[in-house]
């Protein structure tokens, strides 16, 4: 089953203490380091503040760090701006990522697109990566920057050649939709393969539907399995609805009715419809599971409220094995496992 689309995803990276690799020579810069890792923010603070003032980039950029977080200060938003608007100034990439982050959400400063961009590529140019990353995503989508799949592959190409699993999946994207680059689907899965050895669960659920079609590599039933499974067993729903399908129907791994009752449990607990439905017909037709129309009426009942039209003719069929009392009790089934978000869904 090919993979839902996805939107970009922009990275939010957290605010911590970090250093560049540049020499440090002020004596009262490394105490207050030395402060800082210990947990001691108010000396970090008393060590750091002169010499910010004094403009020292690495204590101009930390104290951004320390406002933004609330460590050793009162947390103050625009306070950890002005002081990363100070170290960015100087050219620190780290600082200039952080100020780009804060003009796309508004923290501390006015929300301002343009400005986020302008940030994110002065640090995408010395080779931050969560800013090419970002930058990218921004072409992409035309926000801040005019709209360029050229300029979005460009810089998401840059931060997955240093390993990113985020831009590797992004630029498989492009190449799969042709957005940017040629469509490529060989260089796609290649793209989506460097992602999935990372685990990325998106990328390893559509590495798994492109082995399943042949698209981009052979088609192989047992490889598209095993990406599936993968990005299963991190929690995601629509892998855990497609490894429930493939056990049904013994496609890549043994049909094993048990197994696919358990894969599509855990999708339909997270809302996913078509895992609703097809838990319903397994309790309909008692496969991996006692058959109980109760129980087939409730999963087809809530797969119906969720969008899946067929599901609501497995519900009227169900019905017509069921007495009224029992009906009334599978909507209340029904009602209860919605209302408490999947957690008390009866059997």
């Amino acid at each position: 089953m090919p993979p839902r689309p996805r939107l970009p995803r922009v990275v939010l990276v957290a605010l911590f203490l970090t250093l560049s690799g540049a020499a440090l020579e002020a004596q009262d810069f490394e105490r207050g380091l030395s402060a800082a890792r210990a947990g001691d923010f108010p000396t970090a603070l008393a060590e750091w503040l002169p010499l910010a003032e004094q403009g020292d980039v690495l204590a101009q950029y930390n104290l951004g760090l320390m406002y933004g977080n609330g460590d050793g200060v009162p947390q103050d938003q625009a306070a950890a701006a002005k002081w990363l608007h100070l170290a960015a100034d100087q050219g620190h990439a780290l600082a200039q990522f952080n100020l780009g982050l804060r003009y796309a959400q508004g923290n501390g400063v006015p929300q301002d697109h343009a400005e986020a961009a302008k940030w994110y590529r002065l640090a995408a140019e010395v080779g931050d990566a969560s800013a090419q990353i970002n930058l990218g995503v921004m072409y992409g989508i035309g926000q801040g920057v005019p709209q360029d799949y050229a300029e979005s592959a460009k810089w998401t190409r840059l931060a997955a050649e240093q390993g990113v699993a985020l831009a590797q999946f992004n630029l498989g994207q492009g190449y799969s939709h042709g957005k940017g680059v040629p469509q490529d689907h060989t260089e796609a899965a290649k793209w989506y393969r460097l992602a999935s050895e990372q685990g990325d669960a998106v990328a390893q659920i559509t590495l798994g539907a492109m082995y399943a079609m042949g698209q981009g590599v052979p088609q192989d039933y047992v490889e598209a399995a095993k990406w599936t499974r993968l990005a299963a067993e991190q929690g995601h729903a629509l892998a855990q609805y497609s490894l429930g399908l493939k056990y049904a129907i013994g496609q890549g791994v043994p049909q094993d009715y048990v197994a696919a009752v358990k894969w599509f449990r855990l999708a339909a607990e997270q809302g996913d419809a078509l895992a609703q439905s097809n838990l319903g017909w397994m309790y309909a037709k008692g496969e991996g599971v006692p058959m109980n129309y109760g129980a087939a009426h409730m999963w087809s009942n809530i797969a119906s409220a969720n969008g899946d039209q067929e599901a609501a003719n497995l519900r009227d069929a169900v019905a017509k094995q069921m007495s009224q009392d029992d009906i009334s009790k599978a909507q209340r089934m029904a009602s209860t496992c919605l209302s408490s978000g999947y957690q008390d869904c009866g059997g």
